[in-house]
């Protein structure tokens, strides 16, 4: 038990943690130094300043602890189902439900981040920027192994796929921020599926 008068000390582990789900319901710009220190369960900001430095490293810290818990499923089913057109599924269905996960902020925190910040928050936006960009490069690499081990046709428009299955993706994020149901986004999900095989087949203009 603390002693009367000593600050509360900081939980790395869980302030962190903490951040995250208010940066994921608030965005990026919504967060407050004055919620974060709440949400750090009271802790004073020179605290903060020394765990953290900014706000933007802890956003920084933030977005990684979401990539290594609520973004991995999603991303190891990519890489790991048999088929490419299996993985990029699983990518879809598993993130609409983690999308709509009881008890968590709805949609994707990478999205909810923000766009559009302040010019003073220019560096946090272009950090959120290079993350989103990751996803279509994640899918391009696998659309590109499933290529070499002759799962998809050596012809077919890698980037045209990515794109798409970009746009869905964070398509089906905003519809769970704006309140859609599970049911009807794995619906969309699956739907979504059904343009693999035009796409798979697409070729690119060799004229």
């Amino acid at each position: 038990m603390n002693k009367p008068g000593r600050p509360p000390r900081l939980n790395r582990e869980k302030a962190i943690h903490s951040a995250m789900l208010l940066f994921w319901e608030r965005g990026y710009e919504g967060t407050t130094l004055e919620a974060l220190l709440a949400a750090m369960g009271g802790i004073k900001p020179p605290s903060f300043y020394n765990a953290f430095g900014s706000k933007e490293e802890l956003y920084r810290a933030v977005t990684d602890l979401y990539a290594c818990t609520f973004g991995k499923p999603g991303l190891d089913a990519l890489e790991e189902s048999p088929s490419v057109r299996q993985g990029i599924a699983r990518l879809l269905r598993l993130n609409v439900e983690n999308f709509t996960q009881p008890g968590y902020p709805r949609g994707c925190l990478l999205l909810s981040g923000g766009a559009h910040c302040a010019p003073s928050s220019r560096t946090a936006e272009a950090h959120m920027t290079a993350l989103r960009q990751q996803l279509p490069e994640t899918i391009s690499a696998r659309l590109r192994r499933a290529v070499t081990e002759g799962d998809l046709d050596a012809h077919a428009d890698i980037p045209l796929i990515a794109a798409y299955y970009t746009t869905v993706l964070y398509g089906l994020a905003q519809g769970a921020s704006d309140g859609q149901g599970r049911d009807t986004l794995l619906k969309v999900a699956d739907h979504a599926m059904d343009a693999w095989t035009g796409l798979a087949e697409a070729r690119r203009d060799s004229s």
